[in-house]
């Protein structure tokens, strides 16, 4: 006599619910593997090209206006030309946001003054011409004191100072963005006269330091 085994319908739910486990499990698997291959081959490029950070050079700056109106409110008037270098053989540069301001000892002369997008191909350079204003702008109380003591001295040294995103292009892969700072130091010449009625200028240009 035969012995005749029926499978009952639990069972065979079970059997489908392992067999679709395994198949997620499989699909999960590909798509990490995929995903960190992706992941390593970006890695090997970005290692291979290295990219180098941007170089920034101050070429000229020109003091129109810088005075107290009161005791502690600045007006002033700041005109300024950066020259951008991509150093980069075969990687270009999205630079999707900059601002530019100076600062004095510490503290902010100008507001913040946008430079507008733009693409820098591999190897290129670009001219950056801007104004930097204030106008009646809360200083320390010793901004006075402090302009006095470096009229006495004939030299003014002031911080241009830029702050934006970029990003790195390589191929028609393009990077996601990173934050970059840059910090100019230049020196002007200060006479002796009551007030720096300007321009007070300086074409001595200044290579600058960049943060990425």
């Amino acid at each position: 006599m035969s012995q005749i085994q029926e499978k009952s319908p639990q069972h065979c739910a079970k059997k489908k619910v392992i067999n679709i486990n395994k198949h997620h499990k499989k699909l999960i698997y590909t798509f990490t593997t995929f995903l960190l291959s992706i992941l390593l081959l970006i890695l090997v490029i970005w290692f291979i090209l290295h990219p180098s950070k941007p170089e920034f050079a101050l070429k000229e700056a020109e003091i129109y206006q810088l005075g107290l109106s009161g005791s502690h409110l600045l007006n002033s008037s700041i005109q300024i030309t950066l020259l951008s270098k991509n150093p980069n053989q075969k990687v270009g540069i999205y630079y999707d946001e900059i601002q530019v301001y100076a600062s004095y000892k510490g503290q902010r002369i100008t507001l913040d003054s946008s430079i507008p997008p733009f693409y820098q191909e591999n190897k290129d350079t670009n001219l950056l011409s801007m104004v930097l204003v204030a106008n009646e702008l809360p200083v320390d109380p010793s901004f006075g004191y402090e302009m006095g003591r470096d009229q006495m001295v004939g030299r003014l040294v002031l911080n241009l100072k830029s702050n934006g995103r970029l990003r790195w292009k390589v191929g028609t892969w393009v990077s996601g963005r990173y934050m970059f700072i840059v910090n100019c130091v230049v020196v002007l010449p200060f006479g002796s006269s009551a007030a720096p009625a300007g321009p007070l200028i300086s074409k001595q240009g200044a290579q600058c330091l960049t943060t990425v």
